[in-house]
């Protein structure tokens, strides 16, 4: 397998980024690691070894970024407006840099890559995709939180107002935009949980992000997994096999 690590200083971000590239040709994902994580993370973690036969045939090309959380949604010390212009400096990297950085290594001007992750990196990926339609192909998002107005991200309802564009199922809730929409029919939206440990509150929103794309004639395709599909790797490296092979079998 081909992997490649590129690593420059991001003007968006005032710092040094990294990220790993695993295969040598087809469809690119753009890979976001879950909480806190890294760019390796999906190496260390297995699913590249999981998923492998996928990307040695060139089927799938993947392109594994940095993730910016101690220093947007998990920066505790900050209040969320800083949080949030943080995260937008992030999304300036991704989509200003990294965008074309895929672009130019698959030797594909215009190509877009779906987006992929998991539990946070679900959400990464779920809200770059509903954000930037015209830049990604769509997305694969496993066992994601969809809301910011959760515990655990420290936000409560009036810090939402700071955030409300980064929380994908409370603007999408509103949106009625017409380009957004067509954006959307174009594109390939998946979107998987479990109903086991640790899996709840995924769950909960998965459901709730079917519910706004129903209501708003968005076609996406949410599957929800059994009783016995936990909120962990083993079960994202089958969901991975399972649908990459419903794509690109």
């Amino acid at each position: 397998m081909q992997i490649e690590e590129h690593r420059w200083h991001s003007p968006a971000l005032g710092r040094e980024m990294a990220l790993k590239v695993y295969g040598h040709w087809g469809a690119p994902f753009i890979v976001f690691p879950c909480s806190r994580g890294r760019y390796f993370d999906y190496e260390g973690m297995g699913m590249i070894a999981a998923i492998a036969p996928f990307i040695d045939t060139g089927r799938i090309k993947l392109f594994c970024v940095d993730s910016l959380d101690n220093e947007s949604w998990y920066d505790f010390a900050v209040p969320p407006a800083r949080r949030n212009a943080r995260y937008e400096a992030y999304d300036r990297y991704i989509a200003r840099e990294v965008v074309p950085f895929i672009a130019d290594h698959c030797r594909l001007p215009g190509v877009r890559a779906m987006t992929n992750g998991c539990s946070m990196g679900a959400y990464h990926a779920v809200n770059f995709f509903f954000k930037h339609p015209d830049l990604f192909q769509g997305t694969l998002a496993l066992s994601g939180l969809y809301r910011l107005d959760r515990p655990e991200f420290g936000l409560d309802g009036e810090g939402l107002g700071d955030v409300y564009f980064n929380s994908p199922l409370t603007y999408l809730a509103n949106l009625s935009d017409p380009w957004y929409l067509e954006q959307y029919a174009r594109r390939t939206i998946i979107a998987c949980a479990g109903q086991g440990a640790w899996d709840e509150e995924s769950l909960e929103d998965t459901r709730h992000l079917a519910a706004i794309c129903r209501e708003k004639n968005i076609a996406a395709w949410i599957d929800i997994w059994g009783h016995d599909v936990n909120h962990d790797w083993p079960w994202w490296y089958k969901q991975m096999n399972y649908f990459l092979g419903q794509l690109y079998g």
